[in-house]
């Protein structure tokens, strides 16, 4: 309830201090703040090997540990404009689960090797804060289409545990690391009341022992019942790619996370 009490709340009070004014185009927008929530689906693997180069279990996490495949998450961005075609835009994306599972076959986990039938306690987080700096090359009142360059950092955290009268374990994984992402961005204004936006944005990265990807895709229509306040239905995908091959510590996560989102965005 308080994941879709805060949006609310949110709309009534901006609507109660802006019920009128003049409906100026959202290609003009100086800032913009948008919270709500998104209804997501995912799919997780792993492995992470031990730190004697064991090649570690691949894991469908869904599956094998039990973790929730669709889970209610907020969203949350920010946007501030500065002059007529500079942006710039934060963004925030978490996803934390934990699952109850039963292993039907081993499992190795960094250096825990974990046996069939041992009843497993699992968390898997991951966390992408992001600010994004954007150019509009094309910009007048009914479209505007941006160029963007992004840093979004990445947080992967992933812990198994066993407690039984014979077994204590506990073991976790971290892996974090910066990316830029270049992308594009676009606003289409229909009618005074109904705009369109939408963005994608996009890296594939090779740095020594390290290999990453991250995408996201976001399009969103948008109706503004008042002249500064919207209410967007959308939908909303990223994709994030992680891998190691450094001595001790080599492994990789994937995740691919989408589904629908609804939000409240005040404008000024």
């Amino acid at each position: 309830m308080k994941k879709y009490g805060i949006p609310l709340a949110f709309a009534l009070l901006a609507g109660a201090a802006h019920a009128d004014g003049d409906y100026i185009s959202p290609t003009n927008d100086r800032v913009r703040v948008s919270l709500g929530i998104m209804d997501v689906s995912s799919s997780t693997t792993f492995q992470v090997d031990s730190t004697a180069g064991t090649p570690g279990t691949v894991v469908d996490a869904e599956n094998t540990l039990g973790l929730p495949k669709r889970e209610i998450e907020p969203k949350f961005q920010v946007m501030f404009r500065a002059g007529e075609r500079n942006r710039l835009r934060f963004d925030y994306f978490t996803l934390d689960r934990s699952g109850d599972a039963t292993l039907t076959a081993p499992l190795l986990f960094r250096d825990v090797v974990l046996q069939t039938g041992d009843p497993v306690q699992s968390e898997l987080d991951m966390r992408v804060v992001g600010i994004t700096y954007e150019y509009s090359f094309w910009h007048t009142e009914k479209l505007e289409v941006a160029g963007s360059l992004g840093v979004e950092s990445v947080q992967l955290s992933a812990q198994l545990k066993v407690e039984t009268n014979t077994q204590h374990v506990n073991q976790r994984d971290d892996q974090a690391g910066p990316f830029p992402s270049p992308g594009i961005d676009a606003t289409w204004v229909i009618s005074k009341r109904f705009y369109l936006d939408g963005r994608i944005q996009y890296l594939d990265l090779h740095f020594d022992k390290l290999n990453g990807s991250l995408g996201f895709l976001e399009f969103d229509a948008l109706y503004r019942f008042r002249p500064n306040v919207s209410f967007a239905l959308g939908y909303n995908a990223v994709r994030t790619h992680l891998s190691s091959t450094q001595t001790s510590n080599s492994g990789y996560y994937d995740f691919n996370t989408n589904g629908p989102e609804l939000f409240v965005r005040v404008a000024f």
